[in-house]
């Protein structure tokens, strides 16, 4: 009598575990360029020496009128220190993005409030000028 060898299936996982890793790394690489950054329409001022900035973990849009906004909500001087004081004032990188119409003053009192409620790094975002 002849018994007949019967071999079992192996399912290689070292190899699918790679390819998951693999695809879960693409994934989430294609979904953090998929964020769009939050802002409002605004006429930047130019800069003929505008330079790159480290992404910032807060924007201040500061309109024509001279009002500080962040994420669409409007925040008086008091109201915009204390936001930024519950935000670890000293690890945060604030760019304000003024409208070239809005006020110099209302630029100054943002930066102030910045400065009172303990953030230093403190950014003006620009456009690039075109040359003449």
């Amino acid at each position: 009598m002849q018994y007949l060898e019967v071999k079992k299936a192996r399912i290689e996982i070292i190899p699918m575990i790679d390819i998951m890793l693999f695809l879960l790394v693409f994934f989430i690489m294609v979904t953090i360029h998929m964020i769009p950054d939050k802002g409002m329409p605004a006429q930047m001022p130019g800069s003929s020496t505008a330079q790159e900035l480290p992404k910032p973990k807060l924007v201040i849009n500061l309109n024509a009128q001279g009002e500080a906004e962040i994420e669409g909500k409007t925040y008086g001087r008091a109201a915009l220190e204390e936001y930024l004081r519950q935000h670890d004032p000293e690890h945060l990188q604030i760019t304000i993005a003024a409208d070239k119409h809005a006020d110099v003053q209302a630029l100054v009192h943002v930066m102030d409030t910045c400065r009172k409620a303990g953030v230093t790094a403190i950014g003006l975002a620009s456009r690039p000028e075109e040359a003449r």
